[in-house]
């Protein structure tokens, strides 16, 4: 029988990443509608920065799950909870925009050299295929054609 996602997720996120996770909604809850950047947010949590990294790696596999308002990040505010739609597209858009260029690296720097070397591989060309309609999504994304 096939696994489900949400166990396979659940069987890699520890629980203690998730209880970081809801020591920082709990932090941010004091603070909202501001929000905290991350020094301030290990101050407050008194968890470490690594710490904080996985805990809000887990808020975000959590978030939706448990319903829990968006968190994102900017310059201005740091991490804040958000439920401006206006927001969380140009928040969005940014993370496809991220996703893009990082697809558009292992593309150039990882599949084109492999591809000049195994120009004949099935495994290759199927990658590269899955790799294209990724970036195309995310440049979709990133990037809408006006209404």
């Amino acid at each position: 029988m096939p696994r489900s996602r949400k166990t396979e997720r659940d069987r890699r996120r520890s629980p203690s990443a998730a209880r970081h996770a809801d020591t920082i909604r709990l932090a941010l809850m004091e603070t909202a509608p501001a929000g905290l950047k991350k020094p301030r947010l290990m101050v407050v949590t008194e968890l470490s920065g690594s710490q904080i990294v996985r805990g809000l790696a887990a808020y975000r596999e959590l978030a939706g799950e448990k319903q829990w308002p968006p968190l994102v990040w900017s310059w201005e505010e740091g991490y804040h909870f958000c439920e401006d739609a206006d927001e969380l597209e140009a928040w969005e858009r940014q993370w496809a925009e991220v996703k893009y260029t990082q697809i558009s690296s292992v593309i150039t720097g990882v599949l084109d050299p492999h591809e000049r070397l195994f120009p004949k591989s099935r495994w290759l060309a199927y990658v590269i295929a899955q790799m294209n309609a990724i970036q195309s999504a995310l440049d979709m994304i990133a990037h809408p054609q006006p209404q």
